[in-house]
Formats: C-alpha cells, sequence, structure tokens
C-alpha cells in the first residue's frame, strides 16, 4: 500500500501554493493580533472581508497571471517583511491594526504578479483599503462635521427643542453639544461603504444597482450617525451624563453601527435580491 499525501513534494514547486502559504499565515497574524488587541468590531468586520477575500481570489485563481519581476518581488517582500517584524515588536496596536491588511495584500500581490498584475487584485485591495485606512485618514481631510451638526439641529428642532446652531455647536437651553470630527460620521459612512462594496463583489449586480448601493449605504451611515448625535445631545439637555459617556465612547456607540448594518443589509436584500428574482423570472418566461 502507497500513502498518499494532499501536497506532494513535486507541488510545493509551484508558487501558488507557496503564495497560499504566505497569505494563509499573514491573515491569521492579523486576526491573532486583532483579537489579542480586544478590537471585537474591527475582529467581526476582519473575518468577513478576509473570508470574502479569499473566496473572490480562489473564484479566479485559474485566470490569474502569476509573473512577477525582481524589483516588485523585492519591494512585495520588503512590506510584509515590515508586517512580520511589526508583529513581532508590536507594543500597541493602535494604527498597526487598521494598515496592515492593505499592506499585506498589497505586497502578496506585488510578489505574486508584480506592478503590472495589480490590475488583477484592484478590487480585493479596494476592500481592504476599506476596512482600515479610512479610519486613519485625519479628520481635517474629509470633515463632514459641520452638515451632521445641521442634520442634528434641524432634528431637534423639529420636535420643538429651542435650539441654537453656531458652526459645529448645538446650543440648548441647558447646555451645549460640539460635533468634532470623530461624531461627523465619516468613519461610520467608510465602513458602510466598504459593506456595500463587499456586497455588489460578491452578488450579480448591474451598474446601475452597484451606484444605488454605494449612495444609499453613505445616506444610511450619514443618518444613523446623525440621529446618534441627537441622542446625544437630548442627554445634555437632560443631564445624564453616565448615558451620554456611554453613547458617546461605550458600546452605545457600536449599537448604532449595527444598527446601520442592519439596515444596510435589509435594503440590499430587498432591492438587490426582488431585482435578481424578477430578473430571473423573466427569463424562464422568455424560455
Amino acid at each position: 500500500m502507497k500513502a498518499t499525501y494532499p501536497i506532494t513534494i513535486t507541488q510545493l514547486k509551484y508558487p501558488q501554493f507557496w503564495l497560499l502559504a504566505i497569505g494563509a499565515g499573514l491573515i491569521a497574524i492579523h486576526l491573532t493580533a486583532t483579537w489579542k488587541a480586544d478590537n471585537v468590531s474591527l475582529l467581526g468586520s476582519s473575518i468577513l472581508f478576509w473570508a470574502a477575500i479569499s473566496f473572490l481570489i480562489w473564484e479566479k485563481h485559474h485566470k490569474l497571471v502569476l509573473e512577477s519581476g525582481i524589483f516588485s518581488s523585492f519591494f512585495g517582500l520588503s512590506l510584509i517583511g515590515i508586517v512580520l517584524l511589526k508583529s513581532v515588536s508590536l507594543t500597541s496596536f493602535g494604527v498597526f491594526l487598521f494598515i496592515s491588511p492593505f499592506i499585506c495584500a498589497l505586497g502578496l500581490a506585488l510578489l505574486a504578479s508584480g506592478f503590472l498584475g495589480l490590475k488583477q487584485y484592484q478590487q480585493e485591495l479596494l476592500l481592504l483599503f476599506f476596512l482600515g485606512v479610512p479610519k486613519l485618514l485625519p479628520s481635517w481631510l474629509i470633515d463632514i462635521s459641520p452638515l451632521t451638526a445641521k442634520f442634528a439641529a434641524f432634528i431637534l428642532w423639529c420636535t420643538g427643542a429651542d435650539v441654537t446652531l453656531s458652526g459645529v455647536t448645538i446650543y440648548l437651553p441647558t447646555g451645549s453639544v460640539e460635533v468634532l470630527g470623530g461624531c461627523s460620521g465619516i468613519e461610520l459612512i467608510f465602513h458602510l461603504l466598504g459593506l456595500a462594496l463587499l456586497f455588489i463583489s460578491m452578488l450579480p449586480t448591474l451598474k446601475q444597482q452597484k451606484f444605488v448601493v454605494l449612495i444609499v449605504a453613505g445616506i444610511i451611515g450619514f443618518f444613523v450617525n446623525g440621529m446618534r448625535v441627537v441622542l446625544m445631545t437630548v442627554l445634555v439637555i437632560k443631564n445624564k451624563q453616565q448615558a451620554f459617556e456611554y453613547w458617546h465612547h461605550g458600546n452605545g456607540s457600536l449599537t448604532f453601527s449595527i444598527i446601520s448594518v442592519i439596515i444596510l443589509s435589509l435594503f440590499c436584500w430587498f432591492f438587490v435580491g426582488q431585482s435578481a428574482s424578477e430578473n430571473e423570472t423573466s427569463t424562464k418566461i422568455k424560455r
């Protein structure tokens, strides 16, 4: 009887197996570091994005051109090496957790296909960019705080509150709330845009549907965060500091993120799902 092995010595000579091993190792390192950092939100998103990207790569692996030059291979290995060295000497998790997935993917893509072959992975690189990089952008680069403050003040005015708006500060008879960059909602908007990109990448959609889903994702993120600012303003009026801190910094902020994801999921389910069912039905009728 002859023993059989899943991967033979001959197969190990092929570059795709080494690339697969390196990719799996980098994913494991990032997920482990995120788990140790106790960042539940990022961990959940990372698992979802890594799983989806792995599926997308596997779906087209037979079409990929694996040809890389010396310079692109060296640059790709350097990026991967930087991530590995940083992982070993990591003392605080902060920025590294958000930017490392994109750097790892870029380095692996360069190692596999070189600079000319990066266009084969543009979809996956874009998804990993939205996973964490937008959270590192300076607040002044895309500042929608004035718009968020105006929206929250308008909602409060509609409820009959005696509200005055000055710049990004909402004034009420018993207190005021300043809408800074961290509360503007831009982080939630980018998060939902990333999920929307993930959705339209995984499921067949028309160009018009892709555009609508992305626009709606941004609107949902802005609206839900605006209602969060309204809630915190009401808590200031009632002088409930502990509740304010909960919805501002605590798990309450994650609740609004979950609500926005649910709303986006329901929209995609009915909008894209119903359209796909109608197209399938019309195709059957024509047949």
